[in-house]
């Protein structure tokens, strides 16, 4: 009775959105032109961004995006999240067999839209969801912020036995598109874009045999009390008082800061004894020898056997490949992700693990370690454990392209 309970994944559905959202880099070059805020040296320096960001031609944008000129409004934006969450949502109650009237938990995560009522009261009205659910809204929390989301839907599954929880993972764009001219603000433009996710989460003995994962860890590692690492993902005015969101030079760093203090704390968890070891005896070495040694690396992949980090851009992924000795094949589905996709934000890391389970890579016993990065600043873990073998989907998010990938970026 004192143990805790088990937090089962039964399935996941990710957002595709439709052939008319496509904004494929001529496009976008084509329609930054096209807007006279801009300075040609920031539509050049786009330019320069996007060859370099390791995204391809089939990522998507919300329609105010898409516009001359540019209007973002509040019902565009509600427009683009009524989209992305009935998608997603659909797909999820279709494929587990659920009525939307046996959630029990329901938590929503998005940073930059939140409006009254609140998105998960959005929800709750469209499905006509029961009375008593549990609902939770999670705005201004990043790109981690869906592993954050599981974490209070996973703590809310050890409070109430036999319940299904369900998070919705998004971030809305459409009225969040940089029209100025500082060059910190204009990377958000070359990056970000449309995407969301769904999952279904369970305490229920019932449903051990159906589900594809069970939570093992959570990890999450807050480095806000630091003022550059609070600042480097920043929402603010320039000059001119246009928004935007304003990303460090440093941020590499700051993000390899977050990685190392979290793997301190899951590390223990995970690893086998004898990289334990060689980890006590690499702290030992530099606290009583020399602090200038070079710090031991723990081999992960002997702990691991599927990596989702998340597909904040290319620079973000190669920095945490480095930090944890990780090769090409450990991180294809970030790096797929990023081209098919984009940075969807705090969902990147179910279209991850999507493409792992497209590629018919998945295997029963297999470990996940999923790692969300985000402002604040974050760094957040979540580690699976597969249940069953999975089998590919006819109809999923990547079914119509996993053959052409991985592809050379």
């Amino acid at each position: 009775m004192s143990r805790p309970r088990p937090v089962y994944l039964v399935d996941f559905s990710c957002f595709k959105p439709p052939e008319s959202y496509r904004f494929p880099f001529s496009r976008f070059m084509k329609h930054s032109s096209l807007i006279a805020d801009f300075h040609p040296s920031s539509v050049e320096f786009q330019r320069k961004i996007l060859e370099r960001s390791g995204l391809g031609d089939d990522t998507s944008l919300p329609s105010a995006q898409q516009a001359i000129p540019y209007s973002p409004s509040m019902a565009a934006s509600t427009a683009e999240f009524d989209l992305v969450s009935s998608s997603v949502l659909d797909s999820l109650f279709k494929k587990t067999r659920i009525s939307p009237r046996d959630v029990d938990i329901l938590v929503v995560n998005c940073s930059l839209f939140s409006p009254t009522p609140s998105l998960s009261a959005m929800i709750v009205n469209k499905y006509k969801m029961r009375s008593d659910v549990r609902s939770f809204n999670l705005s201004g929390m990043g790109c981690s912020a869906g592993v954050i989301a599981v974490g209070l839907a996973s703590d809310q599954l050890q409070v109430h036995g036999g319940a299904y929880a369900v998070v919705v993972t998004t971030e809305i764009l459409s009225q969040h598109w940089y029209t100025g001219n500082r060059r910190s603000m204009l990377m958000a433009n070359c990056l970000f874009r449309m995407g969301g996710a769904a999952v279904l989460l369970s305490n229920k003995r019932r449903d051990a045999w159906r589900a594809k994962y069970e939570l093992m860890h959570l990890v999450r590692t807050h480095k806000g009390a630091d003022d550059e690492s609070y600042k480097c993902v920043f929402q603010e005015e320039d000059d001119h008082g246009k928004v935007g969101i304003s990303l460090s030079k440093n941020l590499m760093v700051i993000a390899g800061r977050a990685l190392k203090t979290n793997i301190t704390t899951i590390g223990p968890l995970v690893l086998p004894f004898s990289e334990q070891i060689l980890f006590f005896l690499s702290v030992a070495a530099r606290k009583l020898i020399n602090p200038k040694l070079r710090p031991y690396v723990p081999d992960f992949t002997k702990a691991f056997d599927h990596f989702c980090i998340h597909a904040g851009g290319r620079a973000v992924i190669e920095e945490l490949a480095k930090n944890l000795r990780l090769g090409e094949e450990h991180v294809e589905a970030s790096r797929m992700v990023l081209h098919r996709f984009g940075n969807t934000s705090s969902s990147s890391l179910w279209y991850e693990l999507g493409y792992v389970e497209a590629k018919g890579k998945m295997r029963k016993g297999d470990r996940v370690w999923q790692i969300g990065l985000g402002s604040g600043f974050k760094c957040n873990s979540a580690v699976w454990k597969c249940r069953r073998r999975v089998e590919k989907e006819a109809d999923g998010v990547w079914a119509d392209c996993i053959d052409r990938y991985p592809v050379k970026v």
